[in-house]
């Protein structure tokens, strides 16, 4: 059962065999990870189509050094051309990479088995609260749109140290052709009730300029 489906030479019946069952597994993965992986309609018909994708590619190469060569360079190029992902969409994507290479060997119950192993346990480790620490939760993103001609070294620190538990410095970018500048904070509340209060304080000192504070993310955190 857990044996490879494919001789020394590949036929037609073993090709589509893989083919039919990297399909379903991977349209079942999908659906699976749809139910805690916030994302688009479309990164999941993608993630699903992965599977067999791999398997075809690996399959095709079949030891050709020159083709696995080609194939990495042209996988490169996707690669850059693509938007970063959350850690989630990652783990979904490299989950059904590794399958794809077991299909493409014609291992196709290993594949089923990582395929389907890794979604149950990601829902299962998603269930328990792992690392979900108060204070990482109250995390946020901070950034606040000054004019130029405003010096903001020590500006706030008054209202900084009022209203906040935690800040560190995350930026600052120019904006608006260089006439603004937007400063970025990842920061803590010390009382989140607060919130509108710190807001208006904030508006006080930058004019009335566009603030915006929101949950803290990795890709947020970017200018």
């Amino acid at each position: 059962m857990f044996d490879s489906i494919y001789t020394s030479t590949i036929t037609p019946a073993q090709f589509f065999l893989m083919a039919g069952v990297a399909l379903a597994a991977g349209f079942l993965y999908a659906w699976l990870m749809s139910f805690r992986v916030r994302s688009t309609k479309r990164f999941f018909i993608v993630t699903a189509l992965i599977p067999f994708v791999v398997a075809a590619v690996i399959t095709f190469v079949n030891g050709n050094i020159g083709a696995g060569v080609a194939i990495g360079g042209a996988f490169s190029l996707i690669r850059f051309r693509s938007a970063p992902g959350s850690a989630d969409e990652i783990a979904s994507i490299l989950a059904a990479m590794g399958a794809g290479i077991a299909f493409g060997m014609g291992y196709i119950a290993y594949g089923v088995v990582i395929l389907l192993a890794l979604a149950v346990l990601f829902l299962l480790i998603s269930l328990v609260p792992l690392f979900e620490h108060k204070g990482m939760a109250a995390e946020q993103l901070l950034k606040i749109t000054i004019p130029e001609s405003l010096a903001y070294n020590g500006t706030f620190d008054e209202i900084f140290a009022r209203y906040l538990k935690k800040i560190e410095n995350a930026g600052v970018k120019t904006t608006e052709m260089g006439s603004m500048f937007r400063l970025s904070y990842k920061v803590q509340l010390k009382n989140p009730a607060e919130e509108k209060d710190f807001i208006d304080a904030l508006r006080t000192k930058n004019g009335n300029l566009e603030i915006s504070l929101l949950p803290y993310t990795e890709t947020q955190g970017q200018l």
